[in-house]
């Protein structure tokens, strides 16, 4: 594999690092695509930006366009939190996560951290759900909480918080610390205590897959369309 960014080896993590929000979204996309979708792994930049933006396991959803996730992988790489690499037999670049190589977590942290980067500040019931589908199976909540709360004691610094309890909710919340300290949030509403129906990890790993071969398609055609184009420049058209 030829490489544009060489990667270093793990790092301290950076004094002072806060993601934005875009910034957080790419790279939990990056984190979440090499676990559940690895044959499509590193991911163009058009795949990248349609996983940023997909409907399924991300709160809130959003509309990032090329240069939102252009910006953000510029900053991202800035960090060393991601790479740029071109791979044999492939014309377009890729794009690569490091985030093990900056922040020395477990493998099973990995999911939660990512969890938390897609769908914002959840509880350690709602993350062990939720990180089911990367592979990460924790025995009950309890363990869930311990990882968190290993996380929130890291020796590179703090990487996760629990929330106070908020109004009308019967658990406290987590949220990660790689954007700053969180937002105080509007209490919900009591509508929101209604539990949501369950999510199974086959269907979203299908959609996932489908929004990810999707993406593919488009970027064929775009070749295609870009080839069409110069040959018919050939004969003046």
């Amino acid at each position: 594999m030829d490489t544009s960014d060489t990667p270093t080896q793990a790092l301290p993590l950076p004094p002072g690092l806060t993601l934005t929000a875009d910034e957080a979204r790419v790279l939990g996309a990056l984190i979440e695509k090499q676990i559940t979708t690895p044959e499509y792994y590193p991911l163009t930049l058009n795949a990248l930006i349609a996983a940023c933006n997909q409907k399924s396991n991300r709160d809130p959803v959003l509309a990032l366009d090329e240069t939102a996730v252009v910006l953000a992988l510029d900053e991202l790489r800035e960090k060393k939190l991601a790479w740029q690499v071109s791979l044999a037999g492939h014309r377009a670049y890729k794009y690569r996560h490091a985030f093990t190589e900056v922040f020395h977590v477990s493998e099973m942290c990995v999911p939660l951290l990512t969890e938390l980067l897609l769908r914002g500040p959840q509880t350690a019931a709602e993350l062990r759900a939720r990180t089911e589908r990367m592979q990460a199976v924790f025995a009950d909540v309890a363990a869930v909480e311990a990882a968190l709360q290993g996380l929130a004691e890291h020796t590179q610094g703090p990487l996760t918080v629990k929330l106070a309890r908020e109004s009308g909710r019967r658990e406290a919340r987590w949220s990660h610390l790689l954007s700053g300290p969180p937002v105080a949030v509007t209490p919900p509403s009591a509508s929101s205590d209604a539990m949501p129906p369950p999510v199974t990890a086959s269907a979203v790993s299908r959609l996932d897959r489908l929004e990810q071969e999707l993406a593919a398609v488009r970027e064929q055609v775009a070749g295609l369309e870009a080839r069409f184009a110069a040959f018919s420049g050939q004969f003046g058209e």
